[in-house]
């Protein structure tokens, strides 16, 4: 039994991160009449208390029971988080609490999406670019019903505080596997848990209400720390209202009905004002203050437009980019499209119709992000599909297939991003096949009119956002 396999019964939801737009000279956005995403009220909470619900709460109410996840998956003693008791031995991704009936058992959380090691050291918030969805995560279900049957009992608390969580990922298991290593399937498995849920209430339907295809859309899990200037918390700027109702889907893959989501919700401002808080982590290194000047100058006239000004008296634009003019891979944005169903469900759920209310739109387009520690959250693109700065920048370097090494140390702080090897086609799950659906690095090729030397320069002020 692996760990990443238990991380296919725990990706959450989708956030965004879509490139730029395109003028008549293929230098950057030349036309600025993109629809703005507007501002809503957000509810305020304490960032302390936040945190402390992410790291030890009760969000995903059921699980493996403590010993025995100890006993088969081990302990982690790193202690990246800080935590203390049991938790202190469980690594980051997974939470230690107590089940309804008082079962101690282990829940994923949600930093298998949203923390990751980077260089040696692991940064909260930070979109996890190492998970593996590569395999169908429910295959572990049948050896942890006999684990779970021959030391505690089949009618035991453990097997009832273990239903839940059973239950979830034996749907969604088979249903969010994608191609490679690193990218993640969060639309897809909120799309299939959706499906499994009542509207009103969100208790269980054994049998789906509405249909959904095989096809798994990639996405790339972007920074918490963008949450700040985002108007809208998903790639194609839906996810808009109030933000951190939105946040508490991931409890779908567990929770028992509408009174405990609303349980939940009650450490959500709290939860989000604690993603609000955080900042990027600095570039590691001393940059070139000459060039980072010269870069500045590049970024203004190519870059700021869409993604907005750094430094004193910042600015974002919150604009959705139509596919025409960024060019980028459109399964993502037109899924949603297709996802009528899904909309329809949550504009008229528990989620929508309860005070604050949260909703989904759909318009078309990638959000144009916020570009805050830019340098630290390759790959790039919304799925991923682009190994560094240098190649998003310069189409023509971009690698149809590649492959790197899932060490966190192998990060290239010249051109920004991982090193990679280019590959003759997908000679394994750790190689980016861009030639699939989804997949695809074409687009956002604003960068392609520069000089190298602009390029470079460009690259060194990216460093310092």
């Amino acid at each position: 039994m692996k760990r990443t396999l238990l991380l296919c019964s725990s990706a959450f939801f989708v956030l965004t991160l879509a490139q730029c737009k395109k003028d008549n000279n293929d230098d950057g956005p030349g036309d600025t009449s993109y629809s703005s995403i507007d501002s809503e009220p957000q509810r305020s909470g304490d960032p302390s208390a936040g945190r402390d619900f992410l790291v030890t709460g009760n969000y995903i109410g059921s699980g493996i029971p403590y010993d025995l996840y100890t006993q088969v998956i081990g302990t982690n003693n790193e202690n990246v988080l800080n935590r203390t008791g049991d938790n202190a031995v469980i690594g980051p991704e997974f939470t230690a609490i107590d089940h309804a009936n008082g079962t101690r058992v282990v829940s994923p959380n949600c930093f298998q999406c949203h923390g990751q090691k980077l260089r040696g050291q692991y940064i909260e918030g930070l979109g996890n670019s190492f998970g593996d969805f590569t395999s169908n995560g429910a295959t572990v279900i049948p050896a942890l019903d006999i684990a779970i049957a021959t030391f505690y009992g089949a009618d035991s608390d453990e097997a009832a505080a273990f239903a839940n969580f059973r239950r979830g990922t034996l749907v969604t298991g088979p249903t969010i596997v994608t191609e490679v290593v690193g990218v993640n399937p969060a639309d897809k498995l909120t799309q299939v848990l959706v499906a499994h849920r009542k509207s009103d209430d969100l208790t269980w339907l054994e049998n789906p209400q509405f249909t959904y295809d095989n096809e798994v859309v990639p996405t790339d899990v972007p920074a918490w720390w963008l949450m700040k200037k985002k108007n809208a918390e998903f790639y194609t700027g839906s996810g808009r209202g109030d933000h951190a109702k939105i946040s508490t889907a991931a409890a779908l893959l567990t929770l028992t009905d509408s009174n405990e989501a609303r349980a939940i919700d009650a450490h959500a401002a709290d939860v989000m004002a604690y993603i609000k808080s955080l900042d990027p982590p600095v570039f590691p290194e001393a940059t070139d203050p000459v060039l980072v000047d010269a870069g500045k100058i590049v970024f203004d006239n190519n870059c700021a437009r869409c993604h907005g000004t750094y430094g004193d008296n910042e600015t974002y634009p919150n604009y959705l980019v139509p596919l025409s003019d960024v060019g980028t891979d459109p399964l993502l944005a037109d899924a949603h499209f297709a996802l009528a169903d899904f909309e329809q469900w949550y504009n008229g759920s528990w989620y929508g119709t309860t005070v604050p209310t949260a909703r989904f739109e759909t318009e078309g387009g990638y959000l144009a992000p916020p570009l805050d520690g830019v340098w630290a959250t390759a790959p790039y693109l919304h799925n991923g599909s682009v190994p560094d700065l240098w190649s998003l920048l310069k189409s023509s370097d971009r690698p149809t297939y590649w492959r790197r090494t899932l060490d966190d140390m192998d990060y290239n702080l010249n051109q920004v991003g991982w090193n990679f090897t280019e590959e003759t086609g997908p000679t394994d799950k750790q190689t980016y096949d861009t030639s699939l659906p989804g997949y695809s690095n074409q687009g956002h090729s604003f960068g392609d009119g520069l000089s190298d030397s602009d390029r470079s320069a460009l690259i060194e002020y990216l460093k310092t956002l």
